[in-house]
């Protein structure tokens, strides 16, 4: 991904925090010379020393036999995005858009079931735990749970890169940067509105 140097991030944690919160991700393999993709719930976890991107899809689903033909795969995580009008400027200068991306790379394995039942577990924590009625692995059927799990192929990815660009109207001044704040603060864009608050909270644990 190109990423102009006013918008690299290079910070792991933040970038971690960035895709556990935005964990709803695109994934893209090779499929006969030809770029496939799948858009799915994914996980990010910890282990020993080693990150990993975790998932299932549908066993119908032609992408996971791609897996074994040891190339990178790369997942794509995508945040807010707003279009921000030059209007906004002080100075005259073409309109552009914010957003916030994440690219990690990686090599894809098969999981086995187990592993797969432990993640699908995790996912329903993470998901349900806080709803009135959770929908958690252990209050399923296990005839449900055998039955469901004969659908799905489960994943795990061993990153080996990732990438951040944040373009958040950095390189602005202060005053057309709370402009750009305030004005996308009245737009009836949810996408508009939520970019605010990011540069909002940019702001504010800077200034921390």
């Amino acid at each position: 991904m190109f990423i102009p140097k006013y918008f690299k991030v290079t910070d792991y944690d933040e970038i971690i925090d960035f895709v556990n919160e935005n964990s709803f991700g695109t994934l893209v393999t090779i499929k006969d010379r030809k770029p496939i993709a799948t858009h799915i719930p994914l996980e990010l976890s910890k282990v020993g020393d080693d990150y990993y991107i975790t998932g299932h899809m549908a066993y119908g689903n032609p992408q996971w036999r791609t897996f074994d033909t040891g190339e990178e795969v790369l997942i794509m995580f995508q945040g807010p995005h707003a279009y921000i009008s030059s209007s906004w400027y002080e100075h005259e200068n073409v309109p552009t858009w914010n957003y916030q991306s994440v690219h990690v790379y990686g090599y894809a394995s098969i999981m086995e079931k187990e592993e797969l039942i432990q993640d699908l577990t995790s996912l329903l924590e993470k998901y349900e735990k806080h709803r009135k009625n959770p929908i958690l692995w252990d209050n399923l059927s296990p005839q449900l749970l055998e039955t469901q799990l004969k659908g799905i192929v489960g994943f795990k990815i061993k990153i080996s890169e990732m990438q951040a660009a944040y373009k958040l109207s950095q390189n602005r001044n202060d005053e057309d940067y709370q402009n750009i704040i305030a004005q996308l603060q009245s737009e009836p864009n949810l996408h508009s509105q939520h970019m605010a608050e990011v540069m909002k909270k940019k702001v504010e644990n800077k200034e921390k």
